[in-house]
C-alpha cells in the first residue's frame, strides 16, 4: 500500500537544525510534486516547501525562505527538508505530501520543537 513514512523530527534549541525525511513507498515517486506542511494549535496548516517532480522547481513560505531547503531523490523514493536556523515559531507537527494532480498522500507527520 501507499505509504509516506516521515522522521527527524524532535525538540531542538533555537539557532539549531533539523534535518526531516520522508520516504515513499507502494507508488511511482518520480512522477510526484511533493512539499512540506506544517501546523499549530490554533493555526491552519501551512505550505512550508514545495519541489517538482525532477527537484528544477522550488517554492518555500516567506518565512522560511534562506532557512529551510527542500531537495528529493528520486533513486532513494525520499524527500527531506534541511532547516537551519531554527526559531520557536517553526514548531509544529511537518507533514510530508505527495500529489499527482488529484491524487494525493500524506505522512503521519513528525513533530518539531524549537525550544530553549
Amino acid at each position: 500500500q501507499v505509504q509516506l513514512v516521515e522522521s527527524g523530527g524532535g525538540l531542538v534549541q533555537p539557532g539549531g537544525s533539523l534535518r526531516l525525511s520522508c520516504a515513499g513507498s507502494g507508488f511511482t515517486f518520480s512522477r510526484y510534486a511533493m512539499s512540506w506542511y506544517r501546523q499549530t494549535p490554533g493555526k491552519e496548516r501551512e505550505l512550508v516547501a514545495g519541489i517538482g517532480t525532477f527537484g528544477d522547481r522550488t517554492n518555500y513560505a516567506d518565512s522560511v525562505k534562506g532557512r529551510f531547503t527542500l531537495f528529493r531523490d528520486n533513486v532513494k523514493n525520499t524527500a527531506y527538508l534541511q532547516m537551519i536556523s531554527l526559531k520557536p515559531d517553526d514548531t509544529g507537527v511537518y507533514y510530508c505530501n505527495a500529489r499527482n494532480g488529484l491524487d494525493t498522500h500524506w505522512g503521519q507527520g513528525t513533530q518539531v520543537t524549537v525550544s530553549s
